[in-house]
């Protein structure tokens, strides 16, 4: 597992795409997670890199933050409106662990505030998820060429041409 700095440092072009993207969706993702019964579910989702560390914060209680709660794998993906991906797309695959810190808490309330103005502060955050990536893949059109670069913990990335 990688923390999300270690996945930066490694894997630049994949982190470059993810953060290209994320801005350009206002933050959208899309989450994927395991029900109860063992099918996957999507969901919306806006995660936040903050301290180093990407967090997947949001209304408590969800189906999602439940999946969560029960299995912490999941896939996050870059919202994608164009079939041709154009612009790139990501997909991050990881865990995530809940941390208990509330000062931590309370300086991503002030964050979010500071950035978009939806006031958190004061608020408990139960779950407050932070990620764990164990692998990331990338998918670019280079020349009319289809590239798939993938990448997992200290292998780095590699890139694969897709005729």
């Amino acid at each position: 597992m990688a923390t999300w700095q270690e996945f930066v440092d490694e894997a630049p072009q994949i982190a470059e795409i993810f953060q290209r993207r994320h801005a350009a969706t206002g933050k959208l993702c899309m989450l994927g997670t395991i029900r109860a019964d063992g099918s996957p579910r999507i969901s919306p989702i806006e995660p936040r890199v903050f301290e180093g560390r990407l967090t997947l914060v949001g209304m408590p209680n969800t189906t999602k933050f439940r999946d969560l709660g029960r299995d912490p794998r999941f896939c996050l993906h870059t919202a994608t409106v164009d079939p041709q991906v154009g612009d790139g797309d990501v997909k991050l695959f990881g865990s995530v662990y809940h941390d208990p810190d509330r000062a931590m808490h309370q300086r991503f309330a002030d964050d979010v505030f500071a950035e978009i103005g939806l006031d958190l502060r004061g608020q408990e955050f139960d779950p407050f998820y932070v990620a764990e990536l164990h692998s990331a893949s990338a998918v670019t059109y280079n020349d009319a060429q289809l590239v798939v670069t993938i990448w997992k913990p200290g292998q780095g990335e590699r890139a694969v041409a897709k005729s």
